[in-house]
């Protein structure tokens, strides 16, 4: 379980500890991230941190995608194909940027009020 954080806290560090719980073979989506720490309508917020983690080893961002699981943050890592060899090294199946059965890799971050 993820505690609800105040929001004097950072919200970028609150994303990251979010990040840094997806176990290894699973997803989860910017909107479900935001929604774990109490910012339901700040999914692009996650984005622009997951987009500023790449010097941060410990954070798996290439787990991150949006909704529909669309590897929509593919072009901020190296490589043409980074992000979908990093999710296939972990046995996630990805055709056309778009992870196959989607619902069956899904992590949805719990959170405690």
């Amino acid at each position: 379980m993820i505690k609800k954080e105040t929001n004097k806290d950072n919200f970028f560090e609150r994303v990251y500890e979010i990040a840094r719980l997806i176990p290894e073979g699973k997803v989860t989506s910017y909107g479900a991230i935001a929604k774990a720490i109490g910012a339901t309508r700040s999914a692009r917020m996650v984005g622009y941190a997951m987009n500023a983690s790449h010097d941060m080893e410990d954070v798996p961002a290439h787990r991150v995608v949006n909704r529909k699981g669309l590897l929509s943050g593919k072009h901020h890592f190296e490589g043409t194909n980074l992000m979908q060899q990093l999710l296939e090294n972990e046995g996630i199946k990805v055709i056309d940027n778009q992870i196959v059965d989607f619902e069956k890799y899904f992590w949805e971050p719990k959170i405690e009020i």
